[in-house]
């Protein structure tokens, strides 16, 4: 049954040449038994013309209909009654009604063929159908009317079915177009979520694993103790920034799954004592100060307090010099959390790190300002006066409304 279906739909000219052919056979067989002389030829090209109407209706409705109101003109002028192939009539007004190709002109005039054509057949015909009043007439003309109009409403009806349906189609589709195009968009904002979590795992890890490296160089011989802590420092920061990378890298993989089969929680402000141990332990003198009461906080908050942290400690060690210390004050507020980092280095020089200065990248302040925007807060960065340089972040806590 699918495969006839589908044939039908396929060769919709060929089911309507098969539906003719019955057609032209009643007619054919109506032509020689009922007409004589002339009359039977002219029938016989009617019916005729009336199948091949039938059989081209759907690849040529507008022309097919103009040839059935001839056809209709002629049998009028020339005193045919009605014949078996006049059903073709009952066929094109549905056929025009309903396709949505057609303008809408030629469905207006089939209506008015199936209102008027009954109608002045009635009339024409009278004495043939034996209608001895007015009101017979009348009610022969109405008789005839009704199945035209109804073939036209059926065939409108259809008309306007369809076209709701490939509305509905044709929304899906956009639909579906607008999402793949918002997961393209959600993918490019998770690659570069994760390009600035790579560049602050780098950027961080790597320039403690420098600063020890120098040290370690540095009293190589004089004190073996200090290098091998160094040495230490330097695997372990090694060890930790491999981790972090290859679980930022395995996101990019499509079709693979972390081995633990779940992403290792990102860093909040409880990591921060672990991180200003290993700054520590890399050189850098941090004061760490917290203020107000603890409490939890939303993760974007925490992620984004504990990078920006990071990386104004990293921009210190880069930029501040030698003998640098740096201040490190997280403020507990109703509303927000407020950070500030701040060190006694060369902060003069440190607004070329801002606008992609010396080492032609300046992706970390511009990094800080993307994470702080996306949680709705506000970031100052600048030398301050006296010397140094000072960070200051408000992250809002609550949703602004």
């Amino acid at each position: 049954m699918q495969r006839l279906y589908d044939f039908l739909r396929r060769h919709p000219t060929g089911v309507d040449t098969f539906w003719a052919l019955p057609l032209l056979g009643l007619s054919g067989l109506w032509v020689v038994f009922d007409l004589h002389g002339s009359e039977r030829a002219l029938s016989a090209i009617f019916a005729i013309g009336l199948c091949l109407v039938v059989a081209l209706r759907r690849k040529a409705p507008v022309k097919m209909l103009l040839l059935t109101a001839a056809i209709g003109v002629g049998q009028l002028l020339a005193g045919i009654e009605t014949m078996p192939a006049d059903f073709a009539m009952f066929v094109i007004a549905y056929t025009v009604a309903s396709s949505p190709t057609v303008p809408r002109w030629a469905s207006r005039c089939a209506l008015a063929g199936a209102l008027g054509g009954p109608a002045l057949s009635a009339v024409r015909f009278r004495s043939a159908f034996n209608q001895r009043s007015v009101g017979e007439s009348i009610f022969f003309a109405v008789l005839l009317t009704v199945p035209f109009v109804l073939a036209w409403v059926l065939g409108d009806s259809m008309r306007t079915r369809r076209a709701y349906w490939a509305q509905l189609e044709e929304k899906a589709a956009r639909l579906e177009k607008e999402r793949e195009a918002q997961s393209r968009i959600a993918v490019a904002a998770e690659r570069a979520r994760i390009a600035r979590e790579l560049h602050d795992v780098v950027a961080h890890n790597v320039s403690v694993m420098v600063v020890q490296a120098d040290g370690a160089a540095y009293v190589l011989d004089a004190a073996p103790e200090q290098t091998r802590q160094a040495l230490e420092t330097i695997s372990g920061t090694g060890r930790q920034a491999l981790a972090e990378m290859r679980r930022l890298l395995g996101v990019l993989r499509t079709g693979e799954q972390p081995e633990s089969g779940e992403y290792v929680p990102q860093p909040g402000v409880e990591q921060l004592s672990d991180l200003m141990e290993q700054v520590r332990g890399a050189g850098l003198h941090v004061d760490f100060q917290v203020e107000g009461e603890a409490r939890e906080l939303p993760g974007s908050v925490e992620l984004t307090a504990y990078r920006i942290v990071q990386e104004a400690l990293t921009n210190t060690r880069k930029h501040g010099g030698p003998d640098v210390a740096a201040t490190v004050r997280l403020a507990y507020k109703e509303d927000d959390l407020d950070l500030l980092v701040e060190d006694d280095g060369r902060g003069a020089q440190r607004e070329l790190y801002e606008e992609g200065g010396a080492d032609g990248l300046g992706h970390g302040l511009i990094g800080m300002r993307e994470r702080v925007g996306m949680v709705g807060g506000t970031l100052a960065a600048g030398p301050r006066p006296g010397g140094g340089f000072r960070v200051s972040a408000v992250l809002p806590l609550k949703p602004e409304r």
